[in-house]
């Protein structure tokens, strides 16, 4: 929450800025805040978080610099084309696309650096209206090989 609430400060900033070195600047501090800080800490937090009994997990470090550079990049991008220059609806929907777009491009690059000796299955028709139901047994999504 605090990367969010200095990237958006930084983002007023953008606006508030006399020159474009200036503008730069602060655009570049909401990317890394947003980006950097709230988004990619918080997703490679719970990824940390995430434990196979019995199965050590490493992650490849290449991939996870990788996906880290994706989302500063992709929030800087989709706040260069929301916030510069006079704002209009059109751009702030294309800026927040962009953004969320190369969040999930992050997502699963960070997914991908995931090292485990396990078999890793995505449960494609998992959404949210097809719950199981109280009385079945919770289901696996990562099976030891």
């Amino acid at each position: 929450m605090l990367g969010s609430l200095l990237g958006l400060t930084c983002a007023v900033r953008v606006r508030e800025a006399t020159t474009q070195a200036q503008r730069a600047w602060w655009l570049m501090l909401a990317a890394w805040a947003i980006g950097g800080t709230a988004i990619w800490s918080m997703h490679f937090m719970a990824m940390l978080g995430f434990s196979v009994v019995g199965q050590q997990i490493r992650y490849d470090v290449a991939l996870t610099a990788a996906s880290a550079l994706i989302a500063v990049v992709v929030v800087g991008i989709g706040l260069f084309i929301a916030a510069l220059g006079r704002p209009t609806i059109v751009k702030i929907l294309l800026g927040g696309l962009f953004a969320g777009l190369g969040v999930a491009a992050m997502h699963y690059t960070g997914m991908a650096a995931m090292r485990v000796e396990a078999e890793i299955h995505y449960d494609t028709g998992a959404w949210p209206s097809r719950s199981p139901s109280p009385s079945s047994p919770p289901r696996s999504r990562c099976g030891s090989s």
